[in-house]
């Protein structure tokens, strides 16, 4: 298991929320950062025309605008994040034949309306499978 990317404050709720939100269909986002560390969470359309309630799609013009968002802000699109309703937040066979190399992909799982279990995941060099990777999370404290 190898480490992943660092999860600025904020990033890890914005997908929880949005996995809360679009339940019971797969929700799905761009995840911007620089360096290793991810600062956004950047919701994009689920546009799938199989059924957003077991697949997702991110059509070729919402990757541009994610690039864009990227751009415009000073990062770089780092990956891509998606729920799985009522499902464990392990990459399914479609996941798989779906993915880049060069992208980590971070899975909520949401069980009945409840964001639960983030995973993260870099596809294989030979594109065989998934290896999963450490959730290195950033929080800050207020004070009292």
């Amino acid at each position: 298991m190898s480490v992943a990317s660092t999860f600025g404050p904020g990033v890890v709720e914005a997908i929880r929320d949005h996995g809360a939100e679009a339940y019971p269909h797969e929700c799905c986002g761009a995840l911007l950062g620089r360096d290793g560390t991810i600062v956004e969470a950047w919701a994009l359309p689920n546009t799938t025309e199989e059924g957003p309630r077991r697949r997702f799609l991110i059509r070729p013009a919402d990757y541009r605008s994610a690039e864009e968002r990227a751009n415009a802000t000073g990062q770089e699109l780092l990956g891509f994040y998606h729920s799985h309703p009522d499902h464990p937040a392990r990459p399914s066979q479609y996941d798989l034949d779906h993915a880049w190399p060069v992208f980590m992909y971070v899975i909520l799982s949401v069980m009945s309306g409840e964001p639960g279990d983030l995973t993260s995941w870099r596809l294989a060099a030979d594109r065989s499978a998934f290896e999963p990777e450490l959730l290195n999370l950033v929080t800050t404290l207020e004070s009292c």
